[in-house]
């Protein structure tokens, strides 16, 4: 699968857009046992303003940023897929609590991030509410500057 760097800011991407052969996996948002993958998440994080993507850490590991700062690394080598997402650390320890397949982020501060494994056990509502969470953290962490840069895109 070639991935190239894309940004919200120049078209925005629609559900209509995921190719063919995933078509058959796109189920209700409330259908617990939905599998989400690599591709459906790719998809989801670059229809948000401002994002891009990249490679910085390897091949296997694909970075979507907003404004330059990461909001969501997603592991591209292993199945189930997986991804990291910043959370807040009270909604962190509550997911971490209640999902086996939450754990404390994999190479990040343990405390604001969280490695998501997308084995079915966590309905596709709540994946989508762990990144746009994600997503919402990092840009209240832009300066004033960068988000009025980031609203005009």
């Amino acid at each position: 699968m070639l991935l190239v760097p894309s940004s919200s800011c120049d078209e925005e991407v629609t559900d209509g857009e995921v190719s063919r052969g995933q078509r058959s996996h796109l189920r209700q948002p409330n259908d617990r046992n939905y599998y989400m993958d690599a591709e459906y998440i790719r998809q989801y994080c670059l229809k948000k303003k401002g994002v891009t993507e990249g490679f910085p850490f390897g091949e296997t590991t694909l970075v979507f940023k907003v404004m330059d700062k990461i909001f969501l690394l997603l592991v591209l080598d292993q199945m189930p897929a997986r991804f990291n997402a910043k959370c807040d650390p009270d909604k962190a320890l509550e997911w971490r609590e209640q999902y086996p397949s939450v754990q404390p982020g994999y190479h990040m501060n343990k405390k604001l991030w969280n490695t998501v494994t997308m084995d079915g056990s966590i309905s596709v509502t709540l994946l989508k509410t762990m990144i746009d969470d994600s997503y919402d953290l990092v840009v209240l962490s832009l300066s004033l500057k960068a988000r009025k840069e980031l609203s005009s895109c």
